[in-house]
């Protein structure tokens, strides 16, 4: 247990140690060493996540549940909190996740990022970043995981502002860290109803006192498990607080990889995971968190179709991915929820990387309209985004498959109205393939641009004069912006690693777990859930036999369609937008859900904001309080002045004055 408990404090401090080395060194290190010096804490923080793995296969199966704590924090009127970490197959199977994913990550941008000027600054954020993320999901107690949940709130703010002389980048920052710290907000006050009836900050004595005391449905837990989900869906971008997500890929590709793979989307995922005795107590709360899935898969979905930014192509399929996460834990497909987590940090980051690598080429340039023809020029990252893409869009073998058809197998199993989630989850796997495969046929395929073309004759495009993707606004490459030069993975040895490795795990890792044939995932996380009356249900073999062919033609048919439409006859998508353009219109515009919110409750507010600066604080607080105050103690000040002239007979008056008053005073009252 020693073993275990230190493996865990060095996954989370080794993070730690390498931001705080960067960030005092700062630029006195010379050339990639932030980058080598980030990525090894990143390699040290993996190998300790494997330490903890291989020291809870030693444990006996009951003992698999380890709180290490350093110190108490507070113990007082009630409240018991500590420093503690929780080590189970959960947490440790998110560490893995986390720290691996990161570490690649980092190894890719030591190169991608080599002419930017902040170069340090930036890998001491990104291991900021991880640290929060660890600290998140290995917290013990409700305090040390509100702790990191904003640690990683303000980790996203600094990483998505990095340009900071972007004005959209700054404002893609403020926007996801005022949504985030709503989802915050939301968060603490469902801890504060959870700690009401349970009596601990303690994950596993919450847990034993719930199941012991609280009857299913408690009006309360419902409450407070309503306000948990609306943390979770800040933080991993579900309808209605998605907005902040599209507008995060202002940061650079390396921060979209990092936050859309395996780190912060998949907090709301991993918290409803941990919380899972208490959503099982409150099926209400469970089900609105299964629903909202849907609907966010589903909606990110046809925005996908239809934006042409190609990192916003990606991030809406996140969106759309989460969704089926959330669905998942929300309705008991916990281990597939769980497993489409771990294969979607592979390809995902893939995927991102290799956008990274075709945005170098066309030197920021980031509108599918304007690439194509990169296959012969790209072969390397063009190989590495089909097989991410087959991933993503689910077709066998590869992993996105395995998982992604895991969790609609286990909703369908569940019958009654989940049939609905079910069958949506297949338009959204055959939307994916659409847009998936859309977004690969348009890079890759087609007439080189001039950008490939001279990428094939042996040289890499550099832009004239550099420029904002989104708003076309022309920057200096030595302040504050994007670094002159642009690196792609066939000329990056890092890059090309990373890469690498991910797609070997796009491709393999969905075979831990084969329907009736492995179950590594399944049996790993079982002590964690082996509390639950939903983890441990046997699938018919029909059930899984139709569900896997299903999903397997609707991958396949969305890739055909999207081949037919921007391969074949090119002329069919400017038919279709012509005749349903209300409908793209709608979806180019991402179901307006920024107008909606901007009139709802941004206008409001700022409206209201203007009614009490000009009204309330002008004329009661500045007015009437301040104003108010002070004028009556200018007015009493002014008459003591004036009484003091100097002259004794105004003195002897008003003595005499005092001593008439005084006498009238006692005769009154006699």
């Amino acid at each position: 247990m020693t073993s275990l408990k230190l493996f865990a404090w060095l996954t989370l401090l080794f993070p730690l140690a390498g931001c705080i080395t960067i960030a005092l060194l700062g630029r006195r290190l010379p050339g990639r060493s932030a980058g080598y010096l980030g990525t090894g804490a990143l390699a040290l923080s993996f190998a300790s996540a494997i330490g903890a793995l291989l020291s809870l296969l030693d444990s006996d199966h009951e003992h698999r549940q380890v709180v290490a704590v350093a110190w108490d924090y507070a113990a007082s009127a009630g409240v018991d909190a500590q420093l503690s970490l929780l080590v189970d197959p959960l947490s440790v199977f998110m560490i893995l996740v986390v720290s691996g994913v990161s570490m690649l990550i980092h190894a890719y941008s030591i190169s991608y990022m080599d002419s930017d000027r902040g170069y340090a600054r930036f890998f001491a954020y990104l291991n900021f970043f991880v640290f929060s993320m660890l600290l998140l999901v290995l917290a013990g107690n409700f305090l040390v995981l509100i702790v990191g949940w904003a640690f990683v709130g303000a980790a996203s703010y600094l990483l998505i502002s990095y340009w900071y002389r972007r004005t959209t980048a700054t404002g893609a920052g403020i926007k996801a860290f005022v949504i985030n710290v709503l989802g915050d907000v939301g968060l603490v006050l469902g801890t504060f109803f959870i700690f009401k009836h349970v009596g601990t900050l303690d994950f596993l004595g919450a847990f034993e006192s719930a199941r012991e005391e609280l009857e299913p449905g408690n009006a309360d837990l419902t409450a407070g498990l309503i306000l948990v989900l609306v943390g979770a869906f800040a933080k991993s971008a579900q309808i209605p607080l998605h907005t902040w997500l599209p507008d995060a890929m202002e940061g650079p590709t390396p921060v979209s990889a990092l936050i859309h793979a395996a780190t912060m989307v998949t907090a709301g995922v991993y918290l409803i995971a941990r919380m899972h005795p208490l959503f099982e107590l409150a099926p209400t709360a469970a089900d609105i968190g299964a629903v909202i899935g849907c609907l966010t898969l589903l909606v990110a979905g046809t925005i996908a179709i239809a934006v042409t930014d190609l990192k916003r192509v990606i991030a809406y399929s996140t969106m759309s991915q989460i969704g089926y996460m959330i669905m998942g834990v929300s309705a008991g497909a916990y281990a597939g929820g769980l497993f489409h987590l771990m294969t979607h940090a592979f390809f995902k980051a893939l995927l991102f990387m290799a956008a990274g690598s075709v945005i170098a080429a066309m030197a920021g340039q980031q509108n599918l309209d304007k690439m194509g023809g990169f296959r012969k020029a790209m072969p390397f990252t063009f190989g590495c985004m089909v097989i991410g893409g087959l991933a993503l869009a689910a077709v066998p073998p590869f992993s996105g498959f395995f998982s992604k058809d895991e969790i609609l197998l286990l909703i369908g199993d569940r019958g009654g109205w989940y049939w609905i989630l079910y069958a949506a989850g297949y338009v959204g796997a055959f939307l994916t393939g659409v847009y998936t495969f859309r977004m690969i046929f348009r890079a890759f395929l087609g007439a080189p641009v001039p950008e490939a073309r001279e990428l094939q004759e042996g040289h890499l495009h550099h832009a004239e004069v550099h420029t904002n993707p989104n708003n076309g606004e022309v920057e200096d490459t030595d302040v504050g912006f994007p670094g002159a030069d642009h690196h792609i993975a066939e000329r990056e040895p890092s890059m090309k690693l990373a890469m690498g490795v991910l797609a070997l795990l796009a491709i393999a890792g969905g075979f831990l777990q084969v329907p009736k044939i492995t179950h590594v995932i399944d049996s790993f996380l079982e002590p964690t859930f082996e509390e639950s009356a939903l983890y441990h249900r046997e699938l018919s073999d029909g059930l899984i036999s139709f569900g896997l062919v299903l999903g397997a033609v609707v991958g396949l048919a969305g890739i055909a369609v999207a081949y037919l439409i921007w391969v074949r006859k090119p002329q069919i998508a400017a038919s279709v937008r012509q005749r349903l353009s209300p409908l793209h219109r709608l979806f180019v515009n991402k179901w307006y859900f920024d107008e909606l919110i901007d009139a709802v409750v941004t206008r409001p507010a700022l409206w209201f904001g203007a009614w009490a600066q000009q009204t309330f604080e002008r004329v009661f607080v500045n007015g009437l309080l301040v104003g108010g105050t002070s004028g009556i103690v200018r007015a009493g000040s002014s008459a003591v002045r004036a009484a003091q002239t100097g002259f004794l007979r105004y003195y002897a008056a008003l003595i005499v004055l005092g001593m008439v008053v005084l006498s009238f005073y006692f005769l009154l009252n006699a």
